[in-house]
């Protein structure tokens, strides 16, 4: 959880590409955690890295679907569709 807070802060700091190893971290220690997916992709695409975006927002809109989280759900289809 602290490399998820940290990553956070950095990115209310504008400092994304310090965030994305903390995000990925995040991603890979469990599965089914949709937020680090969430911000790893919105991340990638403000760094201008669109086709490293994709995999993780796909990622994470399978998980919003699966855990019925229609927020985020709508927001990532939002997003991917502009890819």
């Amino acid at each position: 959880m602290f490399r998820f807070s940290l990553a956070q802060a950095l990115l209310k700091e504008n400092r994304g590409a310090e965030a994305l190893p903390h995000l990925q971290l995040c991603a890979g220690k469990k599965s089914d955690w949709m937020i680090p997916r969430i911000l790893l992709g919105k991340t990638l695409l403000q760094l201008g890295r669109r086709s490293e975006a994709r995999p993780w927002l796909e990622l994470a809109l399978a998980l919003a679907i699966e855990q019925s989280h229609e927020d985020p759900e709508r927001e990532l289809r939002a997003l991917l569709k502009e890819i």
